[in-house]
């Protein structure tokens, strides 16, 4: 029976570890100021009839704190990427001169780094309740392996360790919060 509560405790720590890189990944897309490739990620672009990453078709590489370029590897995609990028409302507007797209970030106000930092708040919540919810899953599993002949102590000690494992994932979500706010802050 230990073994199916380690397979379990093994289960969740795995699953909560997944929600803290979904953050990870999220956070990333929302800009601090500073243009990073990595804003343009989740961005697709119609290549050949198929949806596919802007990074499978271009070069993507930041030229200085506020400057992205994307080279694409055939000319005929500069047209595809510049429209990606203003459908994506991703506050840029991409400038093509040819033989590659610049896109320059424009500063922000603090009204917008306000509106930054509830956004990183949001996806912080998001992966809150996600581990949350693997919280309450696994108790329930517990119960289940408890009406099979599982002990009562046993039972006990599991919920205590999701509980704590709990309490570290929630603390690293806002470990992980705490440190965007003060990037998307930092004038």
């Amino acid at each position: 029976m230990s073994a199916e509560i380690g397979a379990l405790l093994s289960d969740t720590e795995s699953a909560m570890n997944k929600a803290i890189a979904h953050l990870e990944v999220e956070l990333t897309k929302i800009r601090a100021g500073k243009a990073t490739p990595q804003m343009l990620d989740g961005l697709m672009v119609e290549y050949y009839g198929s949806p596919t990453a802007i990074g499978q078709v271009a070069n993507v590489s930041a030229m200085d704190s506020r400057t992205l370029t994307i080279q694409p590897w055939e000319k005929n995609m500069l047209g595809p990427i510049e429209r990606a990028i203003l459908q994506a409302n991703i506050g840029v507007t991409p400038q093509n001169d040819g033989v590659i797209i610049r896109i320059t970030m424009p500063p922000l106000t603090e009204e917008r780094r306000k509106g930054m930092v509830k956004q990183a708040n949001g996806e912080g919540e998001h992966s809150k309740v996600a581990i949350r919810n693997l919280r309450r899953d696994s108790i329930e599993r517990i119960k289940k392996l408890q009406k099979d002949g599982l002990s009562e102590d046993a039972a006990k000690d599991a919920e205590a360790d999701i509980q704590e494992m709990t309490n570290r994932y929630i603390l690293l979500v806002d470990k992980h919060l705490v440190q965007k706010d003060k990037e998307i802050m930092a004038v």
